[in-house]
């Protein structure tokens, strides 16, 4: 069997978008399974809008998620901790023998393949301006015709082509045949086009700026792709891809077109939805093992009925015939609960660490432990942390109604907060532990009732609606804090 490879080819025109990282991910676990090769190519030639800020947020962010590739670009980085070490420091600028794998570092291969295609008279110069295409455009669609390019220029012989080329601008059209073409798709079967509905298309503006359709099928074919999965919006240049393989006779991969997904208002995943690429979705404090794990489940779903799953196991479990063909809804609600279950698995020290980073001031790490210990059960996203306990870091600020429990009055409370200050108070030293606190607060709750003594205590020491028990607070803050602001809650009545 031939080698299995596949490949993803972002533009980096934007930040790492949740869609492209979906689609990134079946490439990587088809090639995984199958023990082929997952390829990584940047497709940078919009000039305008490409920038390596964005390629560099590829890169990092699929190495964040853990899906390697086997050959591409190498980010280079001076953090050799952060990312699997093989992908550092190399002297080339990719990895693989089918390189360079940026597209704007393969003009010359373009050049080739377009003077081919000329040469045999596959395709021709076409000097036609913007503004008179788009006057036939709008003419064939008043007309009730289908607009495609109506072929001025392929009339033109050689000789003048050549000789207008020297002088005027010009792109480069392929000569489109009039007949039906077909392919199989891997997930919906035979789909079939006729070509007479798009006419001649363009591949290259001049020979510098070669086109999307063009470059992805030189360099699938030069990378020797075998499998191309991509989004269904890909579905309509396919044909147009295949009759540029048969033009340069090149053998023809292997399609699947995933189905798009989309937001639970049933449309195309946008910023509407919120949090769409992968560098705002680990802003916010989601782990790359629940994002990937998600992912997976966006079209994909396995013969046994567990939505939990390292990468590795998703390598195992995989199979492409258990794609599923109706797009895929994105749920944040999902994604929190499978993100709540792999912060739980955290330990607690590296927990901590990844918490420590939504502080803006360096809290002591020991003192954060405690309270993310006290946390990590509550825990959606990692980002919750700050807010969730802002409370002891600061004097909380409330309002004194707060701190009425059912049909309390404030002379109640007030009585109460002063017993709970006298039971602290009674012994110089002792253990301020959750445990000892609960011992010593049990004769007032006999006296008064649990939420009498514990719903104003939690108010007093927290400032919230609802919080941890007040004893779990109460011995992370320490026995001199936790007075403090049962005085100040004493104060406000």
């Amino acid at each position: 069997m031939k080698e299995v490879r596949t490949r993803i080819a972002p533009s980096p025109t934007g930040y790492f978008h949740l869609g492209v990282a979906r689609t990134a991910l079946f490439n990587f676990l088809f090639a995984k399974k199958n023990k082929g090769k997952f390829i990584l190519r940047i497709d940078d030639t919009d000039k305008k809008r490409s920038k390596k800020e964005y390629e560099t947020d590829i890169l990092k962010s699929l190495l964040w998620l853990g899906i390697f590739w086997d050959e591409g670009p190498v980010l280079k980085s001076t953090n050799a901790q952060t990312y699997d070490q093989k992908y550092l420091n190399f002297e080339k600028n990719y990895l693989g023998n089918y390189g360079p794998y940026r597209e704007s570092e393969r003009i010359e291969i373009y050049k080739k393949y377009l003077k081919e295609l000329l040469d045999k008279n596959l395709a021709y110069f076409c000097f036609c301006k913007k503004e008179d295409l788009e006057a036939q455009k709008q003419a064939m669609i008043v007309a009730g015709q289908i607009p495609k390019y109506p072929g001025v220029c392929r009339k033109l012989s050689k000789k003048e082509a050549l000789k207008r080329a020297e002088k005027e601008p010009f792109v480069i059209r392929l000569k489109v045949p009039s007949k039906k073409i077909s392919f199989t798709d891997l997930l919906r079967g035979k789909i079939e086009f006729d070509l007479d509905l798009i006419g001649d298309f363009v591949i290259s503006k001049g020979f510098e700026e070669p086109l999307y359709n063009f470059t992805t099928v030189v360099d699938d074919y030069e990378m020797k792709i075998s499998h191309i999965i991509r989004g269904e919006d890909h579905i309509s240049n396919t044909p147009k891809q295949i009759i540029l393989q048969e033009a340069l006779g090149f053998s023809k991969p292997k399609y699947l077109h995933l189905p798009l997904i989309l937001g639970e208002d049933k449309t195309k995943l946008s910023k509407r939805h919120g949090a769409i690429s992968i560098k705002e979705l680990k802003n916010l404090g989601y782990l790359p093992e629940a994002i990937v794990n998600y992912l997976a489940l966006l079209g994909w779903w396995p013969k046994e009925d567990v939505e939990i799953f390292s990468l590795k196991e998703l390598i195992e479990l995989f199979e492409i015939n258990q794609l599923q063909k109706h797009s895929a809804i994105f749920s944040f609600k999902k994604l929190d609960w499978i993100n709540r279950a792999y912060i739980r698995k955290l330990p607690l020290e590296k927990l901590t660490e990844l918490c420590q980073n939504y502080f803006e001031k360096e809290v002591d790490f020991n003192y954060l432990k405690k309270i993310v210990a006290l946390f990590c059960e509550r825990l959606s996203k990692i980002s919750e942390i700050k807010e969730l306990t802002n409370y002891f870091f600061k004097m909380p600020q409330y309002p004194k109604e707060l701190l009425l429990w059912k049909n309390q009055s404030f002379n109640d409370v007030k009585k109460i907060l002063e017993d709970v200050k006298k039971t602290f108070l009674k012994k110089e030293i002792y253990e301020f532990n959750k445990e000892k606190i609960l011992e010593n607060l049990k004769p007032l709750t006999e006296k008064y009732g649990n939420g009498f003594v514990f719903w104003p205590l939690r108010v007093a020491l927290s400032g919230e609606k609802t919080s941890p028990p007040p004893q779990e607070i109460a011995e992370i803050l320490g026995k001199e804090e936790t007075l403090k602001r049962i005085e100040e809650a004493i104060k406000k009545i």
